[in-house]
């Protein structure tokens, strides 16, 4: 019999949980001004936390299975119903959760067209993985969940019909050692990485929006049919006759 998996309900069961926060709202900031609808869903404890006050859309919700979620539910089935939320925002949710891309089917269900999905996660290609390989932390928070490639979640998201508008790295750290907010103060390997290797983040930031299928189909090209040019009839010349 398995193991029940850890699944963190706060930011202070990871490790520099508050600083992790800041860093993700800061990430995210910039996006809040630029969309507009009526339904912003937050899947997942973490989530929930984030603080979206300045979200240009109206109403905010959050899911999750505590009971201060606004809608406590399985994130894989969300009792909701179709293209009914403009925007969803998934925080380190994907790691803890039995079936990753169901979640992502599920979230495409929901979305309207145009809807956009966040989601923020932990990434293996990354000091943070040191993590997995010790251990004494294999069994805490966050390394015993399942660390997905960015690359990959962007395959699932593409697989269903999803534009990638953003792909960002934040923290490049182990999460291992002492973390501080102020980038001066930063240890030089952390400075290095971050200049030149920008991709090996701790954290990756993905924004895609739901691609529009148009009403109309476009016809191809190489289908049209050629026009019918009809034979040239004869002249009507016949042979010669015997006399």
């Amino acid at each position: 019999m398995t193991e029940p998996r850890l699944v963190p309900q706060h930011w202070l069961d990871l490790p520099f949980g508050e600083v992790l926060q800041a860093e993700i709202e800061a990430a995210l900031a910039p996006w809040w001004p630029r969309i507009f609808g009526y339904h912003l869903l937050k899947v997942g404890a973490l989530s929930s936390q984030i603080n979206t006050m300045n979200c240009s859309i109206a109403r905010h919700y959050s899911s999750f299975k505590g009971q201060d979620a606004n809608i406590q539910a399985d994130p894989h089935y969300l009792p909701l119903q179709q293209h009914v939320i403009d925007a969803v925002i998934s925080c380190f949710l994907l790691e803890f959760e039995q079936n990753p891309y169901q979640i992502l089917r599920e979230f495409d269900r929901v979305l309207i067209n145009s809807g956009y999905i966040f989601i923020v996660g932990f990434n293996p290609v990354s000091p943070v993985f040191a993590g997995k390989i010790l251990p004494k932390y294999q069994g805490q928070l966050p390394w015993s969940g399942q660390f997905f490639m960015p690359s990959r979640v962007k395959d699932w998201l593409g697989l269903l019909g999803y534009q990638v508008l953003a792909d960002e790295r934040l923290m490049h750290h182990s999460l291992l050692g002492p973390v501080s907010r102020q980038p001066e103060q930063h240890p030089w390997w952390q400075k290095s990485l971050a200049n030149w290797l920008p991709g090996t983040g701790s954290v990756y930031v993905i924004v895609a929006r739901k691609l529009t299928v148009p009403l109309t189909p476009i016809r191809d090209k190489s289908k049209i049919s050629a026009p019918n040019w009809a034979t040239a009839p004869t002249a009507g010349r016949s042979g010669l006759s015997k006399r």
